[in-house]
């Protein structure tokens, strides 16, 4: 079968995420049906809706079914931000696992994250795949772990389909950084203190190019790190964001300063170390943009 021929069901396709994703398929050969509510959806539907989803995706052959639908319109800064990305994560989840029955679908591959191995410091041990994941948490960040633990379980554990989980790391690049940008140059974005911390992080096209191979690529079941790879700190990408596109220097704040901002706070405290070796041996992945100054410099350019 040649790639033109298999169907490709994208939720979340007008995301920023989603968008470099149907780029990625499409340019691998792939057919993309475009799943929101938007008007020019290929498929129009709620995901919180099961019958309307049902409805929506009745008669149709899909081969593949993406989930990277979030209910996020800019990044979070409070918990409660998270809220309806959690619920999504769950019934979400679920309603679009009965629609890839509906649909016949071989594989369903859905985005993750790396925070839900915690939101930590895990010191200097580098966190893998084998790791415990979505893992109860202080009240604060439970529901989000939540949401990361039971998403994976409804995909990964369905019966007759193969489940992939892509865990990724903090997203930056085209239609993400932007942003950061605008508010470095309206002198709205401070930069903390990282004390030695780091983050994993990944331009969202290589996040793209992750899905594509995991159409035909991955153990079915498994779950897979997409993360570049050099570790930054929040503070020193924040920077270094400035630098690149000669916007003002931001300055500096302890982090404790973040602290009305409790979701920003929280990453900004964590501290971790990610192994993107399983995605490169097993995907066949490997980031066109290694670090992070690679893909702002592209990015500028």
């Amino acid at each position: 079968m040649n790639n033109t021929d298999k169907n490709i069901l994208l939720a979340g396709a007008t995301g920023v995420l989603g968008r470099h994703i149907a780029h990625a398929l499409r340019a691998s050969g792939y057919t993309v049906l475009t799943l929101s509510r938007g008007s020019d959806a290929a498929v129009r539907a709620d995901l919180m809706n099961r019958d309307q989803l049902l409805r929506a995706v009745e008669g149709l052959e899909i081969d593949t079914v993406v989930h990277a639908a979030t209910a996020l319109r800019k990044a979070p800064m409070r918990h409660r931000d998270m809220y309806a990305t959690n619920d999504l994560r769950i019934a979400g989840t679920e309603n679009l696992m009965a629609a890839a029955r509906a649909v016949g679908a071989r594989r369903v591959i859905a985005e993750s994250m790396v925070f839900g191995y915690g939101y930590r410091d895990f010191g200097d041990h580098v966190v893998t795949e084998g790791d415990p994941f979505g893992t109860p948490g202080d009240k604060a960040v439970a529901p989000h772990l939540e949401g990361m633990r039971v998403k994976e379980e409804l995909m990964l554990g369905a019966p007759g389909i193969e489940g992939i989980s892509l865990r990724y790391g903090l997203f930056y690049g085209a239609g993400g950084t932007e942003n950061l940008v605008d508010m470095l140059r309206k002198r709205q974005l401070p930069a903390v203190n990282d004390h030695g911390r780091v983050l994993p992080w990944v331009n969202l096209a290589d996040a793209g190019a992750a899905v594509a191979l995991a159409v035909e690529g991955g153990r079915p079941g498994s779950a897979y790190n997409i993360v570049d790879d050099a570790p930054s700190g929040f503070g020193s990408h924040v920077r270094l964001v400035a630098e690149t596109f000669g916007t003002p220097t931001p300055f500096t704040v302890p982090a404790w300063m973040m602290k009305p901002m409790s979701y920003a706070h929280r990453m900004t405290k964590a501290n971790m170390r990610v192994s993107n070796a399983r995605a490169k041996a097993e995907l066949g992945w490997k980031p066109q943009y290694p670090t992070v100054t690679d893909g702002l410099r592209a990015l500028v350019s």
